[in-house]
C-alpha cells in the first residue's frame, strides 16, 4: 500500500499496520479511547515504536484497558505490573494510569461517555487544519493546550499539550494524514469535517 507522505509509518511493520488500521480513525468507544490515551501517556520520553512493541504487555498488565477494573487497582496490582517481564519500570507512570482511570470514571459519571466529552471540543467533527496535510504539522496547538489544562484540572497526569495533541491525532479528532496518503480521503469521506486555519481553536 502506498502510504504517501506519512513517512513515520514506513519505520516497521507494526507502525504500518497501526497507521493503516487505527491512526486517525475516529474513536467513539470509551474502552478504546482509554487505550489510546494510556498509550500516549506511557510514551512520554519514549518512542512510539516501543509502545507498539509493548502493547500486548500493556494489555496484559492493565486488564485490556478496562478502566473500571484499573480504577480499583491497589498496591498489589502496582507490584504485579512492575514485576511483569517486559513492562516499563516506572512506578510513576503505573500510578498515573490508575489515577487516570479514576478521573476517566468521573467524566463518564458526569457526561455519560468520555468520548462524548472529548468530541464536544470539536463539535463532533474531525478537524482539518490548513497546511497540516501538506506537512506543516505541529507537536501541539491551542486546542490540545486547552484540553490539557482542563484534564489537569480534573486530576489527570502525564497529559501535557504534546501528549494530548498526539491523542487527538490518534483518535481521529484531528486528521493529520498527508494529503497523498489514502487514509486522508478515506477518513474524510465517512466523518463530518471541520476545516480551520492552522492554529485556530474550536469554541
Amino acid at each position: 500500500m502506498n502510504l504517501g507522505h506519512c513517512s513515520w509509518a514506513l519505520a516497521d511493520g507494526m507502525s504500518r499496520v497501526y497507521h493503516d488500521e487505527e491512526w486517525g480513525v475516529p474513536v467513539h468507544d470509551d474502552r478504546q479511547m482509554f487505550e489510546h490515551l494510556t498509550l500516549e501517556c506511557l510514551q512520554c520520553g519514549l518512542s512510539w515504536a516501543l509502545m507498539l512493541k509493548k502493547r500486548e504487555i500493556f494489555r496484559q498488565c492493565f486488564d485490556n484497558f478496562e478502566y473500571d477494573r484499573i480504577a480499583d487497582y491497589g498496591e498489589a496490582d502496582v507490584a504485579r505490573i512492575l514485576g511483569t517481564d517486559g513492562m516499563l519500570k516506572s512506578v510513576r507512570k503505573v500510578r498515573a494510569v490508575i489515577n487516570n482511570a479514576q478521573c476517566y470514571q468521573r467524566i463518564r459519571a458526569e457526561y455519560g461517555s468520555f468520548c462524548d466529552w472529548l468530541w464536544a471540543f470539536s463539535g463532533g467533527s474531525t478537524i482539518l487544519y490548513e497546511g497540516h496535510a501538506d506537512g506543516a504539522v505541529p507537536v501541539s496547538n491551542g486546542l490540545s493546550a486547552r484540553i490539557s489544562r482542563e484534564m489537569k484540572r480534573r486530576g489527570f497526569k502525564y497529559i501535557g499539550p504534546i501528549t494530548i495533541y498526539s491523542h487527538l491525532q490518534a483518535c481521529g479528532i484531528i486528521n493529520d494524514h498527508a494529503r497523498q496518503c489514502p487514509c486522508f480521503d478515506r477518513i474524510n469521506g465517512v466523518v463530518p469535517v471541520l476545516r480551520l486555519p492552522a492554529d485556530q481553536d474550536v469554541l
